[in-house]
Formats: C-alpha cells, sequence, structure tokens
C-alpha cells in the first residue's frame, strides 16, 4: 500500500518499562498538538482532687494493678474492590474456552472465515474468526484480537461493519478474532455498556484466552486492536493480561475516568456535555463514590491511566483531529503519560480525519500492520 499524503513525523520511545509515579489529568494545555509527532486530650482525667487534713497520715497503700488483658490483632478487613477496578479484574480468572466453529462462511482473499463462539463467565459469546491459508508456521499464525468499537446492540452484526479492518490484518497473515461482546447478535447476556461495568472486558479477556488454547494459533503472538470503545477495552486488557504483546487504538476513549466524567459525552448534536445525566454511569458512580475531588484513590483505582507501568506491550496510537465522537485530547494525554513512565509508544494524528480515520484508513492500516510485524510477528518469546 502506498501513501501519496502530506509528509508526517513519528516520535516514539522505546525504553523499558518501569514503575514510575504517574499524575493523573495531565493539563490538557500541556498537550497541544498540531501535527504530532509519532508524536491522596486526654484529659489526664482533671487533676485529682487533694483534700487537706490536719491528721498523721497514714502510708498510702501500694497500688495494685489489674493487667490487661493480652490484646489480640484485629483481622486486617479484605477491602471490597469494585468491579470497574483494575485490581479487580486482575483478581479474577479468565479461563476462556475452546473455540467452536458454528458456520463457515465465504472465504476472503487468502484466508479462511468463520463464525465462532467461546464461553465468557458461562455466556456463548460468538466472533468473527479468520484463519490464514497456507503452511501454518511452526508455533502457530499470529494473532490479533478485535475489538469493536460502539454500535446499538440491537442493530449489530457478526459480519457487518469493521470489514476492511479485518481483512487488514487477515490478509497479512494474522488470525483475527472479532468478539461479539455479551448482548451481541446471538451472543447470550445482557448488553450493559462499557464503560459503567466490566462485562465486554472480561468477554475480550476470555477471548484471550480461547485463543491461546486455539490450535492454529501461537500462544506468545497475541496482539490487540481496538476502536474507540474498543480502545477503551484494549487499554484495559493491556494493564491486566500480561498474553498481549502490542496493542494498536483507533480514536480510543483512553482518558482516564476523572476526564470521561467530566470532559466527554457522545451527544447526538455534536460538542462536549460534561454534565452527568441521572441513571448514566457518571451519575451512579459520582453518587456513590463522590466526584475526583472528594475521593480521588476511587477513579484512580478504575482508570487503566493509573497502571501504565505495567503495560504488557508497547502501545501505538492513531486519531483523526476532526474526531466529533472522542476528543482528540484524549490520545495526544495518553502517548504523554506513556511516554512519562518510560513506555513505548507511537502516536499519529490525521489532519481534518473524522472518528473512522475514513480519508487516512490505508495510512493507518499500513502503519498498524507493520507495528504489529514488529511486536507480534517477529520472533515468538
Amino acid at each position: 500500500m502506498s501513501y501519496n499524503g502530506p509528509p508526517y513525523t513519528m516520535r516514539s520511545s522505546s525504553v523499558s518499562f518501569g514503575a514510575v509515579g504517574l499524575t493523573l489529568g495531565l493539563a490538557l494545555a500541556a498537550c497541544s498538538f498540531t501535527q504530532l509527532v509519532a508524536p491522596s486530650d486526654l484529659a489526664l482525667g482533671g487533676p485529682a482532687a487533694q483534700a487537706e487534713s490536719t491528721a498523721t497520715p497514714l502510708p498510702s497503700p501500694r497500688p495494685s494493678f489489674t493487667p490487661d488483658p493480652t490484646p489480640t490483632a484485629s483481622p486486617t478487613p479484605t477491602p471490597t474492590l469494585h468491579p470497574l477496578s483494575i485490581d479487580w479484574l486482575r483478581s479474577q480468572e479468565f479461563p476462556g474456552s475452546e473455540i467452536t466453529i458454528e458456520q463457515t462462511l465465504e472465504p476472503g482473499a487468502n484466508y479462511s472465515r468463520y463464525i465462532a463462539s467461546y464461553r465468557s463467565e458461562g455466556l456463548k459469546i460468538y466472533a468473527l474468526l479468520t484463519v490464514p491459508f497456507g503452511e501454518m508456521p511452526e508455533t502457530g499464525w499470529p494473532a490479533v484480537i478485535f475489538n469493536h468499537g460502539f454500535i446499538p446492540p440491537d442493530e449489530y452484526r457478526t459480519t457487518e461493519r469493521y470489514v476492511a479492518y479485518v481483512d487488514g490484518f487477515a490478509r497479512n497473515g494474522y488470525i483475527v478474532f472479532r468478539s461479539d461482546y455479551r448482548g451481541h447478535a446471538e451472543s447470550e447476556g445482557v448488553a450493559r455498556g462499557g464503560y459503567g461495568l466490566p462485562d465486554y472486558t472480561i468477554d475480550v479477556l476470555n477471548a484471550v484466552a480461547a485463543v491461546k488454547a486455539f490450535a492454529p494459533a501461537d500462544p506468545a503472538r497475541i496482539g490487540m486492536w481496538g476502536h474507540s470503545m474498543g480502545g477503551y477495552i484494549t487499554l484495559r486488557s493491556l494493564v491486566v493480561s500480561e498474553d498481549i504483546r502490542a496493542g494498536v487504538i483507533w480514536a480510543g476513549v483512553v482518558a482516564s475516568y476523572p476526564d470521561l466524567l467530566t470532559r466527554w459525552r457522545r451527544p447526538a448534536t455534536g460538542g462536549l456535555q460534561p454534565t452527568p445525566r441521572p441513571g448514566s454511569w457518571r451519575s451512579s458512580l459520582a453518587e456513590t463514590y463522590g466526584s475526583p475531588d472528594e475521593n480521588p484513590s476511587f477513579w484512580a483505582s478504575i482508570s487503566a491511566n493509573s497502571y501504565l507501568a505495567d503495560l504488557s506491550g508497547p502501545v501505538q496510537l492513531h486519531h483523526g483531529t476532526a474526531d466529533t465522537s472522542v476528543p482528540l485530547e484524549f490520545s495526544a494525554i495518553l502517548y504523554e503519560q506513556i511516554l512519562e513512565i518510560g513506555g513505548t509508544v507511537e502516536y499519529y494524528e490525521y489532519p481534518e480525519d473524522n472518528h473512522n480515520l475514513s480519508n487516512y484508513f490505508t495510512t493507518a492500516m499500513q502503519r498498524s500492520i507493520q507495528f504489529f510485524d514488529r511486536y507480534v510477528k517477529g520472533p515468538a518469546g
């Protein structure tokens, strides 16, 4: 694929991961990009009254003391973790299951296509699966877990949307596994949303486990791609699971929860509306736990941005400057946050492009494939 658009400069950082303190909520003013470089008395009881007496004082008896009972250590209460918290997710098991082929579809250019299924929290979850033609590598094919963005669950269809995106990875020698999150298409369960509950992230983490156990896949060469809400799921997965070698995020909802609470919404008429709507996940969390100013530790605990030192691999970010669905600043801030903790990250902005990167799709896809080729398809181990 060739690119004939305006030139871009990419800045990247490639150093080892380390635990470095991270300040949430970087000031947006610090992230102003035009064309980015791949860019917490004992009142000693009042004094005893002393009565005066003219009588000859008797010797005071030696005081006797009743020893205090031997103290026993109080059990340390086990903190209750919120299901949105990263620590809660890390405490869970994601066993996945065998991948079952449910239907064989028309093949792609050089790969087979199937509707498959796997299990997540006892639910049968469907997925689109592609497997390359040809001789399988000795260790198995590299794989991309593909996390789609928000589509109204009653409108979602397994074989629709993201066709060219899936094809881009599939025709370049990757198994692609695109989960139909619970409540989508034929998947069991209720679609309760991606941001107020961990359901969709759990489904994706079980998808990772299922692909690891899938015979044609190399369990040591798994990458993850996500768009919009799928980018949110991807970032969370990267700080929870050690099985993902690299992540690529397009127009991702990748801000900390304080920023998601106050700086973003998907309004029908455009523009940001920071006031939480009654009954929304924003209102529910704020009413229960207080605002980020009142309870910063809670909001930090549910933000993947607080755990970037634990990213399982390099990250590549893409965002269009004319995106009216997800603020450009979300990707720009995450880029700076990953650089701050010494992570490996690339960031590309696309002038005047939209939420789907329609104008620069070929360029963004080419960069994504090259990134996965370097960090996922490269030698296993």
